[in-house]
């Protein structure tokens, strides 16, 4: 027969073993002594064999007591370790939180999201993983991140999808270039006289400018494709190019002072969204970054 043994049985057991003594044990546990024999009667029915050898003078342990005792401390130790792990959790004194995010997020908005988390949550172990909009759903899809942090909308089943913000794309050119003698709206293809500095097609970046431009039959055509914010602004602050950049990459680069041409309508805007698996749930530590992330977009846009 399967043994059916609860932590109050183990308890039990363990201080009968301590005191030797059924009225002790009966007082500390708040039972009545019939109740602590029936207890430990029940106890040596489940594991089949006598725990205790009792006379009118004395109770001892008998040889399955002794066996029987190592691991019922071992038993009750790890269900504490369990119990304080699940709290450690839930009280966010230890834990884990993965993050996926496009360059332009993990590079300007995580990072200091990143800190304000460590500093209520030092014990939570934090991590992101920079990925171009395509790859973060498949991160998210396989566990490998709790959420990410995207510019494109998964329209997949089993992934939720929450919209932050709209991330406005603005026309950068360097102080001495011709377009920043007006501060006046510009339409992306009147600025295409000039070379682009752009990012690779698979990019989100380069996907929404391709889009704009294809609408208007226009096949883009950047002067220079580089992976980085950091480069694309160092050839335009030489007046090698222009650059359409959402603002959250112009932010990576405002050291520079490039002159922003706002763009005409239609303009161009980049949803930004929060992905993440509908089940299972996040873990506490996630969930409460994924308030911190929904927090500060609710400040920005008030």
């Amino acid at each position: 027969m399967e043994a059916n043994l609860s932590t109050k049985d183990l308890r039990a057991f363990l201080a009968l073993r301590h005191t030797c003594n059924f009225g002790q044990t009966a007082m500390q546990l708040h039972l009545t002594q019939s109740a602590l024999s029936a207890l430990i009667a029940r106890l040596e029915a489940q594991v089949g064999a006598k725990l205790f050898e009792r006379t009118t003078r004395s109770v001892t342990l008998t040889a399955a007591g002794q066996a029987f005792a190592t691991h019922a401390t071992e038993i009750l130790h790890q269900a504490n370790l369990a119990i304080q792990a699940v709290q450690d959790t839930t009280s966010l004194r230890h834990g884990k939180v993965a993050v996926a995010a496009m360059p332009s997020l993990t590079a300007g908005l995580v990072p200091k999201l990143f800190a304000r988390f460590h500093a209520d949550y030092p014990q939570v172990r934090l991590s992101v993983t920079e990925t171009l909009a395509s790859g973060a759903f498949e991160q998210v899809r396989d566990g490998k991140v709790d959420f990410a942090l995207t510019a494109a909308h998964p329209r997949h089943e089993d992934l939720d999808y929450e919209p932050l913000t709209q991330d406005h794309f603005l026309l950068l050119c360097a102080p001495g270039h011709p377009l920043a003698e007006s501060d006046g709206e510009i339409t992306l293809e009147q600025s295409l006289q000039w070379p682009h500095v752009s990012m690779p097609p698979a990019a989100s970046v380069r996907q929404y400018l391709d889009r704009a431009l294809e609408s208007q039959g226009i096949q883009f055509a950047p002067a220079f494709e580089v992976h980085h914010i950091a480069t694309i602004g160092a050839l335009v602050a030489q007046g090698l190019g222009v650059s359409a950049l959402p603002e959250t990459a112009i932010d990576l680069i405002a050291h520079l002072q490039l002159r922003q041409r706002p763009l005409a309508a239609p303009g161009i805007q980049r949803p930004l969204g929060l992905v993440r698996r509908k089940h299972p749930g996040l873990n506490p530590a996630a969930e409460k970054m994924r308030q911190m992330v929904l927090a500060h977009f609710q400040a920005t846009s008030a």
